[in-house]
C-alpha cells in the first residue's frame, strides 16, 4: 500500500509532536486476522517514521489480550521482511543492543505483564519507514448466544501503590515502587495524539452470523460462502478503547477434540467438554435437596478511573446484582478507592430492609481517589461465613491497578474456598487481575463495555455461581499417550460451562477420557471418547497450548525458593523458544544486517511513543493516577536507549483525546417489544415513586442498542471509611415510551422493584395486595414471552413463583381469598418453565381446599382460560 494512502498514516507535514518538542515516530496501526471456529488468528502491525536528521529509537508501549498466545515477530524495512526470533529476555536484549551499538537495525519485543508490551525499534533512519508486525492467537469466549472478541488498544493509567523504591529500567511517567517494581514499564506518556487504528478481520464460523460492536460502528462485506469481512465503518479509530465484536447466531463453544499434527511430528490437542449436569442430578436422590444458602460479598470500584460511564455501569449492575439473591442468603457490600468503606461491618441477612439500605449506598457512591484494591478484597474474605454456606465475592472494577500479581495472589490465599466472580467495566478493563482473579478461585469474568446489555451479564454471572458443579476432578486418559497437559491442576466442571484441555500427543489413536470428582456430594464419573488424528492443521493450536502451559509454569515459579525458581525459568524459556512464544522471561528479536550508507553512526535517542487518554476520560481522571507534582518537578527530563538512560517524563496533562476520539453513529438500536394488553396496566401500576432508585443516564442502552461512550459526569469527592450507608434522597427515573422506565427498557423497572422475597408490591402493602401485584406482573412477563427459562430474567421470574405458591397458601389456610389466590396461581403457572416450577404450582392448587382453586387443575393446559382469570382479577 502507498503510505501517503493509507488511512492509518498522517501527513509528516502534520506530524504530532511530544512534550519535548520531538516528532512522534509511531504514524498508525492496523488490526487484520481471521476468526474461525472458536479462536482467532490476529495481526497487529505498526508503522513507524523517522521525521528527524538523525537516526532514532521508537519504543512504544501497547497492550494485546492477557489470554492470547504471542505467535509471531517480523519486521519490515528497506524493502525486506525479516523475521524474528525467540531468546531468553536478557540474551534478547543484548542481541538487539549489541546491533544498534553497531550501527545495524533491529527490533525487540518485550512482554512487561501479560497484557503489556513494549517494542522497541532501533537506528530508524531520518525519512525511513519500518513496520512492525506482531501475530497472536485468541481463544474467543461464549457470550449469551454469541462468540466475542475483545482486543484492548490502549495501556491506560494504573495506580501504583507504595513507595517510591529501586532504579529505572525505562522511560515511563512513574516511578518504581516497592509494590510495583516495574511501574515505569507499563506506564507510557498521555497526550493528544492523532495516529489510531484501521481493522480488517474476516469471519468464517462455518454459518451465517450476526457481527456486532457495542464499542464502534462497523461495516460488514459478505463475500464466498459464510465469509465475512469486517472493517471500520470510519476507517480509522482512535487507540482510546477495546475494540468489541459479538458473532452473534455463531456456534458458540463446542464439545469435541481438535488436532493440529503434521506426520511423523508431535501434535497438538485441545478437547472441550460441555456438560449438562443438570439432567445428571435428575437421575439423583439428591436433586431434591434445598439449594445451599450463599454468603455474597459486593466489592464495587468508585476510584477516579470508575468516573463517568463505568461507574454508571457498575451501580446498574449491583442494583441487578442485588436482587438475584434470596432469603437465607446473607450479603455484605464494600466501595473502595483510596480507602474504602462497608454498608455494615459483618455479613447481614438479606431482606427487604437491607436491600432498601443496599440501594441507598448503592446510589450515593461517587467515583474519585486511588484504587487501593488489595486491603478491600482481604475485608470481602474475611467477611464470609463458614465452609457450609456457599461463598461468593463478586468484584465489580476495572482493573487499573499496578499490583496485580500481589492482589491475586493474596486474595487467593487468604480467602481459600470463596469463588470471585469478576466484572471488568468499562473502555479499557486490565483483563488479567479481572480473568486471573476468577480462573484462581474457580469463579468467572464478565466483561461490560458501554452500550452491551448488563443484566444479560449479571444475570449470566449469577447463573454460574449457582450451576452445580463437579469438584476434585481427576482426569485419566485411557488407550492413548498424551502429555504436558494445560492446565495442569484441572478445573471443576461446571453445567454448561465449556472446559477445555490442551495437551501434545507423539502417535494418533483412537481413546478416551475418564473424569472422576465429587458432585454435591456424591460420586461423580463421566467419560468422553478422544481420537487424535494422524495429520490435522489447526493453526495456531499449538501456539494456544505453548501459551497455556507457559502461563501455567509462571504462576506456578512464584513463591519457589531461588534454585527452583531458576530451574522453573529456565523451563519456560526452553519451552518459549522450541515453541516460538513470547513469555516475561522470552522475548522475540529481529536484526537487520546493515551496510554502506544505511549503516548507523553513534548512539540513536530515545523516542518514546506517547498514548491516548482513555475515552472519556478527563484531566482530573488522569490527576488522580499520575504521580503527585513535586513528584513529577523533581523528574528529570531527558532520552536515552533502553536501560541506559533518563526518563522522558509527562509535562502535562490533557483533558481529552484527539477529536478523532469521538466514536461513530451507533448501530441502530433494536426494536423494543410493544406494550399491550397487561403492559399498560403494568405500567400505570408501576409508575416510578420518589423512592425508586435513580437510573444512570445511559441505561436505556441496556435494552439492546449500542452507542459509544458519553462524557464523564461529574462525580464529587467520597469520605472512605467503615460505617452506616450515606443518606440519599434518589431522584425518580423517567418513563420512556415502549417501556416501564429508561432503566431497563419495556421490563427493566418491573424487575428493579420486585421485593426481596420475590413479590411486588405496590398500593396495598398487605399479602392480599402483594399477591394482586405479584399476579399482574407475571402476567404482564408472559405477555412479553418471559419465563422462568428466559435468559435474562428467569431466575427473578422463578423466585417470584416460588414465593407466590408460597403466599398463595398462606393465604388459603386464613380463608377468605379464593378467586385471588387461584388467579395468582394461574398468572404463575402461565411464566413456570420445566417440570420443577410446574409440578409446584400444580401442587399449591392440588392441595387447596376450596373448589375455586382446585378447578384450575383442569385449566392448567389451557393459557388463554389462564389468562381470563388473570385479567378478571385486575379488571384490565
Amino acid at each position: 500500500m502507498n503510505p501517503s494512502h493509507d488511512p492509518s498514516h498522517p501527513s509528516p507535514m502534520s506530524c504530532l509532536r511530544t512534550s519535548e518538542g520531538h516528532p512522534v515516530p509511531l504514524l498508525g496501526v492496523s488490526l487484520s486476522g481471521e476468526v474461525f471456529g472458536g479462536a482467532a488468528r490476529l495481526v497487529v502491525r505498526q508503522r513507524y517514521r523517522n521525521e528527524e536528521r538523525r537516526p532514532i529509537e521508537a519504543i512504544y508501549t501497547f497492550p494485546l489480550p492477557g489470554e492470547a498466545s504471542i505467535a509471531g515477530f517480523a519486521m519490515e524495512c528497506a524493502g525486506r521482511r525479516l523475521e524474528g526470533e525467540v531468546k531468553e529476555r536478557e540474551a534478547a536484549f543484548q542481541a538487539y543492543d549489541e546491533a544498534i551499538a553497531t550501527g545495524h537495525g533491529a527490533a525487540l519485543l518485550d512482554e512487561e505483564r501479560r497484557n503489556v508490551f513494549t517494542a522497541s525499534v532501533g537506528n530508524l533512519l531520518p525519512g525511513e519507514e519500518t513496520v512492525v508486525e506482531v501475530t497472536f492467537v485468541q481463544a474467543l469466549t461464549a457470550d449469551e448466544g454469541a462468540l466475542r472478541l475483545m482486543i484492548p488498544t490502549l495501556v491506560a493509567p494504573r495506580y501504583m501503590p507504595g513507595a517510591a523504591a529501586g532504579d529505572r529500567t525505562a522511560h515511563g511517567v512513574h516511578e518504581p515502587t516497592g509494590d510495583v517494581p516495574d511501574a515505569d514499564r507499563i506506564s507510557p506518556e498521555i497526550a493528544r495524539v492523532d495516529y489510531g487504528i484501521t481493522v480488517e478481520l474476516v469471519f468464517d464460523l462455518g454459518r451465517d452470523v450476526a457481527i456486532e460492536s457495542p464499542s464502534h460502528a462497523l461495516s460488514v462485506r459478505r463475500e464466498e460462502g459464510y465469509r465475512q469481512r469486517v472493517s471500520l465503518r470510519n476507517d480509522k479509530a482512535a487507540l482510546d478503547r477495546d475494540i468489541v465484536l459479538l458473532a452473534a447466531g455463531a456456534p458458540g463453544v463446542q464439545a469435541g477434540v481438535v488436532c493440529d499434527r503434521t506426520p511423523g511430528q508431535e501434535g497438538t490437542f485441545a478437547l472441550t467438554v460441555v456438560p449438562d449436569l443438570f439432567n445428571t442430578l435428575d437421575t439423583h436422590a439428591h436433586a431434591k435437596r434445598a439449594p445451599s444458602r450463599r454468603d455474597v460479598v459486593f466489592v464495587v470500584d468508585v476510584s477516579g478511573s470508575m468516573q463517568g460511564e463505568s461507574l454508571d455501569q457498575a451501580k446498574r449492575a449491583l442494583r441487578l446484582c442485588l436482587r438475584h439473591l434470596a432469603e437465607g442468603d446473607r450479603f455484605g457490600v464494600i466501595a473502595f478507592s483510596s480507602d474504602f468503606k462497608a454498608l455494615e461491618k459483618a455479613i447481614t441477612p438479606f431482606t427487604q430492609t437491607t436491600l432498601k439500605a443496599a440501594d441507598a449506598f448503592v446510589e450515593g457512591l461517587r467515583a474519585d481517589g486511588g484504587t487501593e484494591m488489595l486491603e478491600p478484597l482481604l475485608a470481602a474474605v474475611g467477611m464470609l461465613g463458614d465452609a457450609e454456606r456457599d461463598r461468593v465475592v463478586v468484584l465489580l472494577t476495572d482493573g487499573q491497578v499496578g499490583n496485580e500479581a500481589q492482589i491475586v495472589d493474596r486474595v487467593v490465599k487468604q480467602g481459600k474456598g470463596a469463588r470471585i466472580y469478576t466484572f471488568g467495566i468499562g473502555t479499557n478493563v486490565s483483563d488479567v487481575l479481572v480473568n486471573d482473579l476468577a480462573r484462581r478461585t474457580e469463579g468467572a469474568a464478565e466483561f461490560i463495555h458501554p452500550g452491551e446489555r448488563i443484566d444479560e451479564k449479571v444475570t449470566a454471572q449469577f447463573a454460574r455461581a449457582t450451576a452445580v458443579r463437579v469438584t476434585g476432578l481427576e482426569a485419566r486418559f485411557e488407550g492413548i499417550d498424551v502429555g504436558e497437559l494445560a492446565p495442569a491442576e484441572r478445573p471443576a466442571l461446571i453445567d454448561g460451562e465449556p472446559w477445555v484441555l490442551y495437551g501434545r500427543y507423539g502417535q494418533p489413536g483412537m481413546g478416551r477420557l475418564s473424569l472422576r470428582g465429587t458432585l454435591r456430594g456424591e460420586r461423580f464419573h463421566l467419560e468422553v471418547p478422544v481420537e487424535l488424528a494422524a495429520e490435522a492443521s489447526r493453526p495456531g493450536l499449538e501456539a494456544l497450548w505453548a501459551g497455556a502451559r507457559v502461563r501455567e509454569l509462571e504462576e506456578s515459579e512464584r513463591g519457589l525458593g531461588a534454585k527452583r525458581a531458576e530451574a522453573m525459568r529456565k523451563r519456560i524459556v526452553d519451552l518459549a523458544v522450541r515453541h516460538r512464544v513470547a513469555s516475561k522471561h522470552a522475548s522475540f528479536v529481529v536484526i537487520e544486517r546493515r551496510t554502506g550508507d544505511r549503516r548507523a553512526h553513534g548512539q540513536p535517542e530515545a523516542r518514546p511513543v506517547p498514548v491516548s487518554a482513555p475515552a472519556g476520560w478527563g484531566t482530573s481522571s488522569l490527576d488522580l493516577l499520575a504521580a503527585p507534582e513535586a513528584a513529577f518537578a523533581a523528574m528529570p527530563v531527558g532520552g536515552g536507549g533502553r536501560r541506559r538512560g533518563g526518563p522522558d517524563v509527562m509535562r502535562s496533562l490533557v483533558s481529552a483525546p484527539a477529536p478523532m476520539a469521538a466514536a461513530a453513529p451507533p448501530s441502530p438500536p433494536r426494536p423494543a417489544p410493544a406494550a399491550g394488553g397487561l403492559l399498560a396496566r403494568a405500567k400505570q401500576l408501576f409508575q416510578p415513586s420518589a423512592a425508586a432508585v435513580a437510573a444512570p443516564a445511559s441505561a436505556d442502552r441496556s435494552a439492546g442498542s449500542f452507542a459509544p461512550p458519553s462524557a464523564p459526569a461529574p462525580g464529587g469527592p467520597a469520605s472512605l471509611h467503615h460505617g452506616p450507608p450515606p443518606a440519599a434522597a434518589a431522584p425518580a427515573p423517567s418513563a420512556v415510551p415502549g417501556g416501564l422506565s429508561s432503566k431497563g427498557g419495556g421490563l427493566g423497572l418491573l424487575f428493579e422493584e420486585q421485593l426481596a422475597s420475590g413479590l411486588w408490591e405496590r398500593g396495598d402493602a398487605t399479602d392480599l395486595g402483594r399477591l394482586s401485584s405479584t399476579a399482574l406482573c407475571l402476567a404482564t412477563c408472559h405477555d412479553e414471552g418471559v419465563d422462568s427459562a428466559h435468559p435474562i430474567y428467569g431466575a427473578q421470574v422463578a423466585k417470584a413463583i416460588e414465593a407466590l405458591c408460597a403466599l398463595a397458601e398462606s393465604l388459603l389456610q386464613r380463608g377468605g381469598a379464593d378467586g385471588a389466590v387461584a388467579a395468582a396461581l394461574a398468572a404463575a403457572y402461565l411464566v413456570a418453565s420445566g417440570r420443577r416450577l410446574r409440578a409446584r404450582v400444580r401442587d399449591a392448587v392440588a392441595a387447596a381446599a376450596p373448589e375455586a382453586v382446585r378447578a384450575l387443575l383442569g385449566e392448567l393446559g389451557d393459557a388463554e382460560v389462564l389468562r381470563r382469570r388473570v385479567e378478571v382479577l385486575h379488571g384490565a
